[in-house]
């Protein structure tokens, strides 16, 4: 488990860089990152940065995390749709905000690492879904919320239709991996709202399946 001073740090870290919803910090410290990490990196779980994790894939970092879970504005009764599960630390973040989470990971180790995680520590509001995450998940739809962990030029079509009216999605959009920007779009009567939060880096949104 994660010792008292590294807690504290942590939680020092994400309020610096602008997390302050109390749900979102409860949520946050009460899931280890740890738990998430493995190998030769498990020791810097703790820190403010992106992680290398397998099949090419990073680990994003807290504050970032913590940042997109806070303008994505999780309720209680939310039914959450993630595309980009990594390693599940964001899922299981969400889970602990939301009724619901739905998780869609391209490449199939990373999605049956983060059920065994979610398994270990029972988080059972969480399905983990090996598939194509660009498209969503059109039979669970419409979702409260949407979460992309990778960006994407523009935000993805298939995934603003899956959103219920009131509903929002936050989305890293960017034609290359230098210049990136969250967006945070609202769903509205009349069509959709967007908002531009802060600078970011994510890996791209990419079609079909992962080669392993």
């Amino acid at each position: 488990m994660i010792d008292a001073e590294r807690q504290m740090q942590f939680l020092f870290a994400l309020r610096s860089r602008g997390v302050t919803d109390k749900r979102v910090l409860e949520a946050m410290e009460s899931t280890d990152r740890g738990a998430f990490v493995k190998g030769i990196f498990a020791e810097r779980a703790y820190e403010d940065t992106p992680l290398p994790v397998p099949c090419g894939q990073t680990i994003s970092q807290p504050s970032v995390v913590g940042q997109m879970t806070q303008a994505l504005n999780v309720q209680p009764r939310d039914k959450v749709l993630e595309v980009g599960t990594g390693t599940g630390y964001q899922a299981a973040i969400l889970a602990k905000l939301a009724r619901r989470v739905y998780t869609v990971e391209r490449f199939a180790t990373l999605v049956q690492n983060a059920r065994a995680v979610f398994q270990a520590l029972d988080l059972s509001n969480i399905t983990a879904i090996h598939g194509d995450g660009s498209h969503g998940l059109p039979d669970q739809a419409p979702f409260d919320r949407i979460l992309v962990t990778a960006a994407a030029e523009d935000p993805p079509g298939p995934l603003l239709a899956q959103l219920r009216e009131g509903g929002i999605m936050v989305v890293p959009v960017g034609q290359s991996d230098t210049v990136q920007s969250l967006i945070k779009v609202t769903r509205t009567a009349t069509g959709y709202e967007y908002d531009e939060l802060s600078p970011v880096r994510f890996v791209p949104l990419l079609e079909g399946l992962g080669k392993e």
